[in-house]
């Protein structure tokens, strides 16, 4: 697990550290399915917010409660909290390069993308090398949950920094679990994503099984309901399935580079998963089939 006890010294800046009490001004970089409604709750619990997307046409919507910037750059200037929401690794890296002589030396990095393990430790070798104070913070749920500001947050990074990015990770979660030094935070989402995917391709098989057996597919989620076998997953995706209602709360081809990313995980750490290819060799079909900008639900209707 990587430290940051080696972090170099910031570099010096005009920028101050927001004082005790003060709210941060928070910069969020990335504003898709998830930032878009992470930004809206952050702007909406009082934060001076200024927002960025590659799109930009993605970030306008946000125009009623952030400033729309024009650069990456233009938006961390300023910022005490900068959030990054981007795709992937090699997105986050390029435009953290990219900020990091705008950003003020007080500034802490709110890294919130799934990376991975691999992923990680580089961000936090980014960090160390660019003079930034980096908090890992990836999150778990999907489109609604970012929207009503119920993420679970899974933070890693230098206690020093937990008082300073309080109100915007209580902004976007309903619970944040500091899990130690940066990097934690993204080898326990490994391990959650794990279970997502474990769960949507049980339900997934459980309902076609279901059906081929020559009985209605709503039985099996049915015959689970209330009782121990069930969860609220499992009726939320189980239903979607059913329902035929795909448009995405999380995109099947993230799910796809996700599971990438946790046999990735589990091989550096010499694990041999079960589960987890299977459930990645079936999205792969669904993402051939043309379903990979759906719901990861759509998996359902490949066989």
């Amino acid at each position: 697990m990587s430290e940051q006890s080696s972090t170099p010294a910031p570099v010096a800046s005009d920028v101050t550290a927001p004082s005790p009490g003060s709210a941060p001004r928070v910069a969020v970089l990335g504003t898709g399915v998830m930032g878009a409604g992470m930004a809206r709750n952050i702007a909406a619990a009082g934060l001076a917010t200024t927002v960025w997307n590659r799109t930009r046409e993605r970030a306008e919507p946000l125009a009623d409660v952030a400033t729309v910037a024009s650069s990456a750059a233009e938006a961390v200037d300023g910022a005490d909290v900068v959030v990054t929401m981007l795709y992937d690794l090699d997105s986050v890296e390029s435009v953290v390069r990219e900020v990091a002589p705008a950003m003020g030396g007080d500034a802490v990095w709110v890294q919130q993308s799934t990376v991975g393990v691999e992923g990680s430790d580089r961000l936090v070798a980014l960090a160390e090398e660019l003079g930034l104070t980096l908090v890992d913070a990836p999150v778990l749920g999907t489109r609604g949950p970012a929207e009503a500001g119920a993420l679970v947050v899974l933070a890693s990074g230098p206690d020093d920094a937990r008082d300073r990015i309080a109100p915007v990770l209580d902004a976007v979660g309903s619970r944040t679990m500091w899990l130690g030094a940066a990097g934690a935070g993204s080898r326990l989402k490994m391990a959650a994503n794990a279970w997502v995917l474990t769960v949507l391709e049980g339900v997934a098989e459980s309902l076609r099984l279901t059906r081929e057996l020559g009985l209605d597919p709503a039985l099996f989620l049915e015959a689970v309901e209330g009782g121990a076998l069930d969860a609220p997953y499992v009726q939320l995706k189980g239903g979607a399935m059913l329902a035929g209602d795909d448009e995405p709360s999380f995109a099947l081809s993230g799910a796809l580079k996700d599971a990438d990313l946790i046999l990735a995980a589990a091989r550096g750490a010499g694990l041999d998963l079960t589960l987890v290819p299977g459930a990645r060799e079936h999205l792969a079909r669904a993402a051939e089939a043309g379903l990979g900008d759906r719901d990861m639900s759509a998996s359902y209707r490949v066989d």
